[in-house]
């Protein structure tokens, strides 16, 4: 049974840092592209970031660019999300997933397996 598990969010200040993390079991996804995308209170998911399978590729939501970094590691099974210079506007529920194929995609259909997200809130 596939499951992934978030981890690292929490309560910051405009201008902080966290770093998510997540673990998958069940299988190995070496083979497949992983993302992360967030959902805030009233709106529906929206993609934040993705890499491919061999990590020779990111793609980003402009509104992170700049801020936000995804990375794999294969050994572990499990990737992360570093967000820096967090604003107010990143205050969501962070969920990781891993796709149906080997690219970083962009829209929930293209991922198959889900975490159960983790809260990030942004705020003074």
């Amino acid at each position: 049974q596939v499951q992934l598990v978030e981890s690292g969010g929490g309560l910051v200040q405009p201008g902080g840092s966290l770093r998510l993390s997540c673990a998958a079991s069940g299988r190995t996804f070496g083979s497949n592209g992983m993302g992360w995308f967030r959902q805030a209170p009233g709106k529906e998911r929206e993609f934040v970031a993705a890499i491919n399978y061999s990590s020779g590729y990111t793609r980003y939501t402009d509104s992170v660019k700049g801020r936000f970094t995804i990375s794999r590691d294969y050994a572990r099974n499990a990737v992360y999300l570093q967000m820096n210079s967090l604003k107010p506007e990143d205050t969501a529920v962070y969920y990781c997933a891993v796709g149906n194929g080997a690219a970083a995609a962009t829209t929930t259909y293209e991922y198959d397996y889900w975490g159960q997200g983790t809260q990030v809130t942004v705020s003074s």
